[in-house]
């Protein structure tokens, strides 16, 4: 009997633009620390279905895609387990509440970010903000 083959867990996240900065959340689960919203992509859903509806399900926001920004695939990324994001930038209008996993939610600017992020976000930003991508 050959062994079962693991696969990463694959979401998505969204650099909300929204009032002259970008919307981040608190975490409500481990790992602990702000972070940039997304989640989970569900079997049958396209990476921007899944995005829209998690920028909705923790922000309360309606987005629009502005672009694919970059995939993150480090395997030591999420301390939980190998999980694969694809990036987008989105933009939207309002204010985001905080909800589903979030503890809360608020918008910041490069020189303003929250000092403890969780997972790779902090990169994340630093190469939206440098441009990198």
């Amino acid at each position: 009997m050959q062994p079962r083959r693991q696969s990463p867990f694959i979401s998505v996240d969204a650099i909300i633009e929204a009032e002259g900065g970008i919307v981040l959340i608190k975490r409500k689960n481990p790992p602990p620390g702000w972070a940039i919203p997304g989640g989970f992509v569900d079997y049958g859903e396209t990476l921007e279905q899944a995005v829209s509806r998690e920028m909705k399900e923790e922000t309360g926001l309606d987005i629009r895609i502005i672009r694919q920004f970059h995939t993150y695939s480090d395997p030591h990324r999420d301390p939980r387990h190998h999980t694969i994001s694809t990036i987008f930038i989105a933009a939207a209008s309002g204010k985001p509440v905080a909800a589903d996993d979030a503890l809360e939610a608020g918008i910041f600017r490069r020189d303003n970010l929250p000092g403890e992020m969780a997972f790779d976000h902090r990169k994340v930003l630093e190469d939206y903000f440098n441009k990198k991508y």
